[in-house]
């Protein structure tokens, strides 16, 4: 699954520890979502769309 988080953090001037303290989830965890190396449960894509202004949709994308 491709997503834009990367991409909106750095239009939002977050790092990704500031992501993952807000959202109680390790640095980790935030960097493996931004490589696609791991697909986050609903609420916490949720959790993240709504940290970074968005929504679902728009944040991730189903591989073609």
């Amino acid at each position: 699954m491709k997503n834009n988080i990367r991409y909106l953090r750095k239009q939002l001037i977050f790092r990704q520890v500031d992501i993952s303290t807000a959202l109680g989830v390790t640095r980790q965890t935030i960097n493996a979502i931004e490589n696609e190396k791991y697909n986050p449960t609903l609420e916490l894509a949720m959790k993240l769309a709504n940290l970074l202004n968005t929504t679902v949709d728009e944040l991730f994308t189903l591989d073609s």
